[in-house]
């Protein structure tokens, strides 16, 4: 019910605590009183019938002596032991193992082998039944740390639960609602517990706070709990749902308008693909080993479709790159081959081609404002933005032959090797180009993602491969961050286009002595870009304090998140984002204070979480990265899933992404499509709620203790706590998710309100005023 993370004073903590718990059985390792051993980069753990025994270890910082700082032994160590008792549990309850790890616990201890212990087993949770009538106990860890959650069976009853802290030197529940276990070794902090009941199918968030019961003890207060539903804990998955045929189906692109409806392209060879009446083309035009691409529009509450179209011709058809108006129009980019790929009259080029093509459909689906071939011989559009005004930015690849370039653009030449990327501006009615601009040099260059400015400017993110051509010379600026190729197969590059298409602000490599790619870019509002992608090398550009300044070793990518100057010359931050396995980054958004939501694929049995929704590898991820990029705010398995390819958010700070699953991806109640239609896979679409509030007035400004006050804004419906800002905590009523009435507590004087969710805080912009 509340994660558990150990503040010590140990380094160790600094080294380990970015892997999982494990939990192993005791096998004769350990008193026969302890089930299961767990260690963390803090604590080690003992798991008992009744509780959990935490073992706490802290050293007083050593000593150095001489010129070369020679350390001396700690000058002092501390240790203590504290129980987590759950008092008047059952005694008898079952323990056991669930989600094997694939790694395994030797002990080898002396010389007497009938004393060693070998190929102990290893879990990734630990569940025990029935702890109290109704009520069961689940150990996991999250982000390193312990945690353990309860879950109650309809009619169960919550206050059975009470923990008592023996041995503990203090405990107390802070302002914020977390609970404080402090010992003379180290302490935990466990935090406000987040609670859902499941009824009917449907969870509802209730609120649930810790209650102190004596100096050492501990329970739980649900308001709201209707007894005929199970209490879950969970973090909040809004929507997700399957989208796709009897065939291979395959999401690439997400994109959102201002009501919170979901946009997603791709590709898919299925002729039952699910299609909407009235749509621009409701006939699949797919052949024996063809695909045809398809624009998807899902409503705010992820369960209709609004409109779903095929887009193709006879031949391969695939949607890269999606983007939206504030009319609601669907701007979409990608590869074909057919030749009778709909196209429009008097657009750019009509003719057949294979290559890009651009289309924009009507805010309904029924028609076709504009599609055009963008193509000479040969090339992919991968990435598709807007301006204010609605022209459309796209990038790609491109070949030599044909690819319509623009006089006096930055690049009017071909610059070699099999292909260049392209930065193409098309005009608001897709008839005629703005500007078109080659970027390349004399190796293979292909531009991932695009995004545009305030001000007009064009930042792209890329790939290029220098290590089979003898004449690199992909085009860089004096003065940028990496004006070499760093080595290896790949690198990325980032490149930033004047708002007329006729020079370079700035154009970097990104990449280290392996092989690295960039696959999605984002800006802020001063034009920082911040880009994800993958990399092997152990170099690749970070700075200090970061998430992850060192590469994992995973074999063979960690994803990268970086975050480069408006000028392209500094690095403001960049790290790792990887574990034990193979990390892909493939989607990036930014929200206004400048956190990174990332997303892409894990198989990485330790990818760091942080109040993940599931655990476990072999799946796409989606993370939220602080705006300093020091630490994770989120961060989650996406269970069962395959790559996430495309990320967006919207202004609530909600992210949604596509990619693709199986037949065991979770769906949420309602969902427009429950189940998997079969072939290797469907799309997936997903929202996941990290929403945080915003007060933007209050009403009145001044009162008694008791009075109430009006606060209105966004975000309110997962309030979980509100505090007046010198400590004292109110009780509140949410009335929508703009209105929450707050009751001014006891012993408040004048001070700011703060309103608290699950993921984060808001603050009123001025304070309250206590009056007599």
């Amino acid at each position: 019910m509340s994660p558990a993370s150990a503040e010590k004073l140990s380094v160790a903590r600094q080294q380990y605590g970015q892997l999982p718990v494990s939990f192993e059985p005791n096998v004769g390792q350990a008193p026969a009183a302890v089930r299961f051993l767990a260690r963390t980069g803090g604590y080690r753990v003992a798991l008992l019938p009744t509780g959990a025994l935490f073992a706490f270890h802290s050293a007083t910082p050593a000593l150095t002596r001489g010129r070369d700082k020679q350390q001396l032994p700690p000058r002092s160590t501390k240790t203590a032991l504290v129980q987590m008792q759950l008092v008047g549990a059952n005694s008898q309850t079952q323990i056991e193992g669930i989600d094997a790890l694939p790694g395994k616990v030797n002990y080898l201890k002396g010389n007497d082998r009938s004393q060693w212990h070998t190929d102990v087993a290893t879990y990734g949770r630990v569940k025990s039944k029935g702890v109290y009538p109704g009520i069961d106990l689940i150990y996991h860890s999250e982000h390193g740390q312990l945690e353990y959650d309860f879950v109650v069976a309809p009619g169960a009853q919550i206050e059975q639960i009470k923990l008592r802290f023996a041995g503990a030197k203090r405990v107390f529940i802070d302002k914020q609602g977390a609970l404080i276990v402090q010992s003379v070794a180290g302490q935990l902090h466990q935090k406000p517990p987040v609670v859902y009941q499941n009824k009917a199918g449907h969870r509802q968030q209730l609120k649930g706070y810790y209650v102190q019961l004596d100096s050492k003890t501990v329970g739980f207060v649900v308001e709201g709990r209707e007894q005929g539903a199970q209490l879950v804990i969970d973090p909040v998955l809004s929507y997700s749902t399957y989208l796709g045929g009897t065939n291979d189906d395959y999401g690439y692109g997400i994109a959102l308008d201002t009501s919170g409806n979901a946009y997603v392209t791709g590709e898919t060879s299925s002729t039952d693909f699910p299609i909407t009446p009235g749509v621009v083309q409701n006939q699949s035009n797919v052949i024996t080993s063809a695909k045809d691409a398809f624009v998807t529009k899902l409503n705010e509450t992820g369960t209709a479709l609004v409109y779903s179209t095929y887009l193709g011709g006879g031949d391969r058809d695939s949607g890269y790159g999606i983007a939206v108006d504030k009319a609601g129009n669907a701007y979409v980019t990608g590869f074909t081959q057919s030749s009778d790929f709909p196209t429009t009259p008097g657009a750019l080029q009509t003719n057949s081609a294979i290559g890009p093509f651009v289309t924009k459909l009507n805010a309904t689906g029924t028609a076709l404002v504009y599609s055009t071939y963008l193509a000479g011989s040969y090339g992919v559009g991968y990435g598709i933005a807007l301006d204010t005004s609605g022209n459309a930015y796209v990038t790609g690849e491109a070949s030599s032959t044909g690819f319509p370039i623009t006089p006096g653009a930055a690049q009017t030449q071909f610059g070699g090797g099999i292909q260049d990327a392209f930065v193409t501006k098309l005009n608001t009615t897709g008839t005629a180009l703005v500007y078109s601009t080659y970027l390349g040099g004399g190796a293979e260059e292909t531009g991932k993602s695009i995004v545009i400015d305030n001000a007009g400017n064009a930042y792209v993110a890329g790939e290029t491969n220098i290590e089979t051509y003898t004449s690199p010379n992909f085009p860089t600026t004096p003065g940028a961050l990496q004006t070499q190729y760093g080595g290896g197969y790949l690198d990325g590059f980032v490149a930033k286009l004047n708002a007329t298409g006729t020079a370079f602000v700035y154009s970097t490599y990104l990449g280290g002595k392996d092989t690295d790619f960039a696959s999605a870019i984002a800006t802020d509002a001063v034009g920082n870009a911040y880009v994800i992608g993958s990399t092997s090398s152990a170099n690749f550009p970070t700075t200090p304090g970061v998430r992850q300044p060192r590469y994992s070793g995973g074999v063979p990518y960690d994803a990268f998140v970086t975050k480069l100057n408006e000028t392209g010359t500094a690095l403001v931050y960049s790290t790792y984002l990887g574990a034990d396995g193979t990390d892909y980054g493939f989607g990036i958004a930014v929200d206004e204070v400048g956190n990174a939501y990332v997303a892409g694929f894990t198989d990485s049995t330790y990818f760091p979480t942080v109040n993940g929704i599931y655990t476990g590898g072999g799946s796409g991820f989606v993370s939220r990265l602080n705006a300093t990029g020091s630490g994770l705010l989120f961060s989650s398995y996406l269970k069962n899933s395959g790559y996430i390819y495309s990320l967006a958010i919207d202004k609530s700070g909600n992210a949604y992404v596509t990619g693709y699953a199986g037949p065991t991806f979770p769906v949420t109640p309602g969902a427009p499509q429950a189940t998997f239609k079969g072939g290797y896979s469907d799309v997936i679409i997903t929202k996941i709620s990290l929403s945080t509030p915003l007060i933007t007035s209050f009403f009145p400004t001044s009162g008694p203790v008791g009075s109430t006050i009006t606060l209105t804004g966004t975000g309110f419906l997962k309030t979980s706590y509100v505090y007046f800002t010198n400590g004292k905590k109110a009780p509140f009523t949410i009335v929508s998710d703009t209105q929450l009435v707050v009751t001014v507590p006891i012993g408040a004087t004048t001070a700011k309100i703060d309103v608290y969710v699950p993921f984060g805080k808001a603050q009123s912009p001025t304070a309250f005023t206590i009056t007599p």
